[in-house]
C-alpha cells in the first residue's frame, strides 16, 4: 500500500496571497492528532504523522485499517452513537480509550469523511474553583451595563479571568472589515491596544469566511512545527477540507504576523450577529498556552452571550436619540400648513425639521424653487445634487455619510454637506428634501501603516513587522446616521410627499376648472353658431328657392335661356346647402351623454328602413339580404339614422357595371385588443359597390371628408361621421374595409 502526505507546500505567492487556501493546509498543530474515517465502512483514510506520539503506533499502521481494529469495538460503537446525536449545539466531547489512555475527541464531517481530532485529557479536566463564582459576578456586572461598550468591557474582563490569557480584546469590524480594538482587558505591564485600528488585510476574506463556519480557533504555540497529514495514495489531488477543524494548521503568514507582535498563543472566538461576522474575542498570550475543553466552552459562552446582547445594547444607546427624534417628529406633524407654495417657507423654518434627524442643514426643492434652513451649500450645487440623485433614486430614498464619493465636487462644500439623507418627492421631476451634516474630521490610530500590511522583499511575502502607532486624518465624512434618525426622516419625507402631491393635485384641479369654464363658454358660443347655421340660414335659403321657382315657373320667353340655366343652378345650390345644414343639425344633436335607452329589435328597424327606401332600391336595381339580427339596448331614432346613412351610402356608391348586392349579417364576439375589451355584437354591412382604398379606412369617418368630388357623387361628407358618433354613443365603434372595384364592408361593434 502506497501512502502520501497532503501537505500544501505552495500556499502563498504573489498571485494567490488574497486567496490563500487556508482550509486545506494538509497539516495540523501538534497538541493533538487527527484521524479521518470513511462514512460508509469506517476505514481510516487519513491520519496525522504524530499518531505514534500519542498512541505509540506508527501512522502507516492506521491507514487502511478499520477504526474498530485499531480502537476496539466499544470505541467504534461509541463513535457511531456520538455521530448519530451530534448537532451544532453539541458541547460534550467524545471520550475514546486507547490502551488505557483517554482522549477528548471532537468530531465533524467533511465531505464523505468523519474527522476525529483527539487531545490528551488533563489530569483534572474541570472548571477552576473560581469559574462559577466568576460567572456569577459577570452576570451581576452585565446587569449594571447599559451601553454596548460597557458590555464589551465586562466580557473582555470576564474572559481574561476565566482563561488566564495576558490580553483579551473585543475586536469589532467596520463595513469594510477594517478592525478596531473596541474593548480590552490586559496585563498591567503590557501596552494597551484599545482604540487601535487594523486594516482588513490583517484578516483576509478567506479567513473571515472560516470564522463564520468555525466559531473557535486555538493556537497553543506560535512556534509550533506543523504535523503532516497522510492518506492512502488512491487518487490524484486527494485532499482534506479542515474548515471546521480545531487542530487545523495556520497560515504561515498569520503565524509570522503573530510572532512579529511577540504573541506566543491565541484563542479566537467568532462573534456572529445577524448572520454576519460582527467581530472577534481575540485572546493573546505571550508564551505557549493551552486550554482545557471546559475552559474553551466557558470562553465560547462569553461570545454567545455578547452577540445575543448586541441588539439590546444598541437599542439602549439609540433609545434616547429615538425619543428625541420622535418627539420632534410628533410636534412637527401636529402643525398644520396651508395648501399652497407659501407653506414651504413656513415648513423649512420650523426648528423640528432639523431636530427629527439631528441634521445641521436641510433644503426642500420644489419645481425651480429651493427652500433652505441651517448650514447649506449654494443653490446651484443643491440643484446639481438634486438632479444627480433624482436620476437614480426617483420616488425613493438614499443616505450616505460621504456624498463626495458619489459627487466629487461635494468636497468643496464638505464643511456643510458631507453626509445626507435624500428623499424624492415626485416621480416626474427633481422635487426632493435633503437633510445634511458637515464633515467630522477624524483622527484614526492604526496599529501600523495599513498601506504596508503585506511586505514583499527578496525572500517573498511577509506580514508587516512594525506595529508602531500610525495616525490617519479622515475627511469628507460625517457622523453616521442612526436608525431612529433615518426612520424619523423617512416618516416625515412620506408626509411631505403627500403634502406635495395634494398641492399638485389642487393646482391641477384649479387648472382644469378654468379650462372647463373656457370650454363651457366656447360650447355655448358654438351652440349659438349652430343655431344660426341650422335655423336662421334656413329662411333665406327657402326664399332663394321660392324666388327661383317663380322665375322658372314663368313663361319660357320671359327670360333668356342662359339666365334660366343660372337660376336652375342657383336653386340646386340652395338645395345642397339645405341638405348640408340638416346633416350638421343631425350630427350636433347626438350628445356625448346618453339619452334613455330601450330594447330595439334591429330586425324590425332594418325592415322599416328598407321599406322607406324601397323606390331608391328599385332605381338602383339593388338586392338586400338581411340575416337575423339581435335585440340591443339603444336609442331607436339614432339607430335608424345609422342604418339609413349606411344604406344611402351603399346605394350612392354602387357600381354601374354590376348589380349592387347589400348584405346585413350579425354575430357575437369577444374583444381584448387594448382599446376595446369585452363581449360585443358585431353587425356586418357589406356591399359590392365601387369600394375604396384601405388607406382611407379611418379618414372616411371624419366629418366633411370626401373621397370623390360632388360632380361625381352628391353628399355633404357628414353621413359616415354621423355613423361613428352614433356608435360611440352606444358604447361601440365602427370599422371599414374596402377594395377599389370590389365593394366595401362596415362592421358595427
Amino acid at each position: 500500500m502506497k501512502i502520501k502526505d497532503i501537505v500544501n507546500r505552495d500556499i502563498v505567492n504573489l498571485t494567490n496571497c488574497e486567496h490563500e487556501p487556508i482550509h486545506i493546509p494538509g497539516s495540523i498543530q501538534p497538541h493533538g492528532f487527527l484521524i479521518g474515517v470513511k462514512d460508509d465502512d469506517y476505514t481510516i483514510d487519513f491520519c496525522s504523522e504524530n499518531c505514534s506520539h500519542y498512541t505509540g503506533k506508527p501512522h502507516r499502521e492506521f491507514l487502511g485499517s478499520s477504526f474498530q481494529s485499531v480502537f476496539g469495538k466499544e470505541a467504534e460503537q461509541g463513535l457511531k452513537n456520538y455521530i448519530a446525536n451530534i448537532s451544532p449545539l453539541t458541547s460534550s466531547p467524545l471520550i475514546i480509550n486507547y490502551q488505557h489512555k483517554h482522549f477528548f475527541c471532537s468530531v465533524h464531517k467533511s465531505n464523505n469523511i468523519f474527522i476525529i481530532e483527539a487531545e490528551n485529557i488533563p489530569e483534572q479536566e474541570k472548571l477552576s474553583p473560581n469559574s462559577f463564582e466568576q460567572t456569577r459576578q459577570f452576570l451581576e456586572q452585565v446587569e449594571q451595563t447599559k451601553t454596548l461598550k460597557q458590555l464589551c468591557d465586562s466580557v473582555a474582563q470576564s474572559t481574561r479571568e476565566i482563561t488566564g490569557y495576558d490580553r483579551v480584546m473585543i475586536y469589532r469590524f467596520d463595513e469594510d472589515y477594517n478592525g478596531e480594538v473596541f474593548a480590552e482587558s490586559v496585563r498591567e505591564d503590557l501596552e494597551p491596544f484599545i482604540g487601535l485600528h487594523y486594516p482588513h488585510t490583517d484578516i483576509p476574506a478567506q479567513a473571515r469566511a472560516l470564522y463564520l463556519r468555525n466559531l473557535m480557533r486555538l493556537i497553543v504555540d506560535t512556534n509550533y512545527k506543523p504535523v503532516a497529514i497522510y492518506t492512502i495514495d488512491s487518487a490524484t489531488e486527494k485532499n482534506l477540507d479542515l474548515s471546521n477543524s480545531l487542530l487545523r494548521s495556520i497560515s504561515p503568514i498569520h503565524i509570522q504576523y503573530l510572532q512579529n507582535m511577540g504573541v506566543g498563543a491565541t484563542l479566537t472566538i467568532s462573534l456572529i450577529h445577524q448572520n454576519k461576522l460582527w467581530g472577534l474575542i481575540a485572546c493573546h498570550h505571550y508564551s505557549p498556552k493551552n486550554l482545557s475543553h471546559s475552559l474553551r466552552i466557558a470562553a465560547q459562552l462569553q461570545g454567545y452571550f455578547l452577540t445575543s446582547q448586541i441588539d439590546v445594547r444598541q437599542s439602549n444607546e439609540e433609545y434616547a436619540i429615538a425619543k428625541k427624534s420622535n418627539e420632534a417628529l410628533e410636534k412637527f406633524l401636529s402643525k398644520s400648513f396651508e395648501n399652497n407654495n407659501a407653506s414651504f417657507s413656513e415648513i423649512i423654518n420650523t426648528p423640528q425639521l432639523l431636530e427629527i434627524c439631528n441634521a445641521t442643514g436641510v433644503c426642500i426643492c420644489i419645481d425651480d424653487d429651493i427652500y433652505k434652513n441651517g448650514k447649506t451649500p449654494p443653490d446651484d450645487f443643491i440643484q446639481t445634487v438634486a438632479k444627480r440623485l433624482s436620476e437614480e433614486y426617483k420616488h425613493s430614498g438614499f443616505d450616505t455619510t460621504n456624498i463626495s464619493s458619489i459627487i466629487g465636487e461635494a468636497k468643496d462644500y464638505s464643511a456643510v454637506m458631507s453626509g445626507i439623507i435624500y428623499y424624492s418627492l415626485s416621480a416626474t421631476n427633481e422635487d426632493c428634501i435633503i437633510w445634511m451634516r458637515g464633515e467630522t474630521i477624524t483622527e484614526v490610530n492604526w496599529g501600523g501603516d495599513p498601506n504596508k500590511a503585506i511586505i514583499k522583499d527578496e525572500k517573498g511575502l511577509h506580514p508587516r513587522k512594525s506595529f508602531e502607532l500610525w495616525k490617519e486624518i479622515l475627511r469628507y465624512k460625517s457622523k453616521h446616521w442612526l436608525k431612529p434618525e433615518l426612520s424619523a426622516a423617512a416618516s416625515y419625507a412620506y408626509t411631505l410627499q403627500k403634502h406635495v402631491s395634494t398641492l399638485k393635485l389642487s393646482e391641477e384641479e384649479e387648472k382644469y376648472r378654468k379650462l372647463t369654464e373656457v370650454l363651457k363658454e366656447n360650447n355655448e358660443e358654438l351652440e349659438n353658431i349652430n343655431w344660426i347655421s341650422t335655423h336662421d340660414l334656413q329662411e333665406p335659403l327657402r326664399k332663394i328657392q321660392m324666388m327661383a321657382s317663380r322665375i322658372m315657373g314663368a313663361e319660357e320667353n320671359t327670360i333668356p335661356a342662359k339666365m334660366n340655366d343660372l337660376v336652375i343652378r342657383m336653386n340646386n345650390s340652395a338645395g345642397k346647402m339645405q341638405t348640408l345644414l340638416k346633416d350638421i343639425l343631425s350630427y350636433t344633436r347626438i350628445k356625448s351623454t346618453k339619452d334613455n335607452t330601450e330594447k330595439v329589435d334591429l330586425n324590425m328597424l332594418v325592415k322599416e328602413v328598407v321599406s322607406d327606401f324601397e323606390e331608391n332600391i328599385k332605381d338602383k336595381k339593388a338586392t338586400i339580404t338581411v340575416n337575423p339580427l339581435p335585440v340591443v339596448n339603444g336609442i331607436p331614432f339614432l339607430l335608424k339614422q345609422l342604418f339609413i346613412n349606411l344604406l344611402i351610402n351603399a346605394l350612392k356608391f354602387s357600381d354601374k357595371e354590376r348589380q349592387q348586392q347589400i348584405k346585413i349579417d350579425a354575430g357575437e364576439t369577444i374583444l381584448d385588443n387594448g382599446r376595446h375589451t369585452g363581449e360585443f355584437y358585431r353587425i356586418t354591412f357589406s356591399d359590392t359597390g365601387i369600394g375604396f382604398e384601405q388607406k382611407f379606412a379611418e379618414s372616411i369617418f371624419n366629418i366633411f371628408k370626401r373621397l370623390h368630388n360632388q360632380t361625381q357623387y352628391e353628399g355633404s361628407g357628414v353621413g359616415l361621421a354621423l355613423c361613428k358618433k352614433i356608435m360611440a354613443t352606444h358604447n361601440g365603434f365602427i370599422t371599414a374595409e374596402g377594395q377599389p372595384g370590389a365593394g366595401a364592408k362596415f362592421e358595427l361593434y
